[in-house]
């Protein structure tokens, strides 16, 4: 491990290699060899941390990855053998319209998170969309008419979406495909806002295991 993050005073090497160690540990992470000898202040370790946080989130996000996350989630609300669901089976397939709109439901609770695969019919969206764009011009003439009409094209394009089913992808590897681009760019934004606190969390385990005043490991964050 390095030794070169804290440069004053004679730090045992052994308790370096615990701070190290309790640190990898807190961000579960494994940083090499490599990228700590280039960790020569706090500012830069918090670096390497972080981006080791981002590959190993985009990693995982993968879209082989989210296949599998959303075959076992599509087995538990279908009942059907997980191991019959490939990336090219036909989602109209696994989700009849009779059931459709609760099997999705029960796959988002499953993964956590909505995959937005279900919409009205197209026919219907672009009639309550005309609607509002009559409904605004409308308001320059008669603003009473003009503000129901925007109210009454909101609420049906609301509730077309909540209850269509019709769905936007057709295979089950375009809706994996779909979820791994999502959830990569919401792995990214998360990570990308919390150096600042990685680099509280470094100066915080490196004060309390070695004794070193904060306000040092501050001064010596971006030397």
């Amino acid at each position: 491990m390095s030794k070169k993050l804290i440069k004053p005073g004679a730090i045992n090497p052994l308790d370096a290699h615990h701070v190290m160690t309790k640190i990898e540990s807190s961000f579960n992470i494994r940083l090499d060899h490599e990228v700590l000898q280039e960790a020569t202040t706090v500012r830069k370790l918090s670096d390497a941390i972080a981006n080791k946080i981002n590959y190993e989130n985009s990693d995982a996000c993968s879209t082989q990855h989210a296949f599998y996350l959303l075959r076992n989630a599509i087995a538990n609300a279908t009942g059907i053998d997980k191991c019959s669901i490939t990336p090219q089976t036909k989602l109209a397939k696994l989700f009849p319209r009779a059931n459709r709109i609760n099997a999705i439901q029960q796959i988002e609770e499953d993964l956590g998170f909505e995959v937005d695969l279900l919409q009205a019919k197209q026919w219907v969206i672009v009639l309550f969309s005309i609607v509002l764009i009559v409904s605004v011009t409308t308001l320059f003439y008669n603003w009473l008419a003009g503000a129901a009409g925007i109210l009454a094209s909101v609420a049906g394009l609301k509730l077309a979406g909540k209850f269509g089913k019709e769905m936007q992808l057709k295979t089950v590897g375009e809706l994996a495909n779909k979820l791994s681009r999502e959830t990569k760019l919401k792995a990214k934004r998360d990570n990308s806002v919390n150096r600042n606190e990685i680099e509280q969390k470094v100066i915080e385990l490196f004060s309390n295991d070695l004794n070193l005043e904060p306000a040092v490991l501050r001064r010596t964050a971006n030397g």
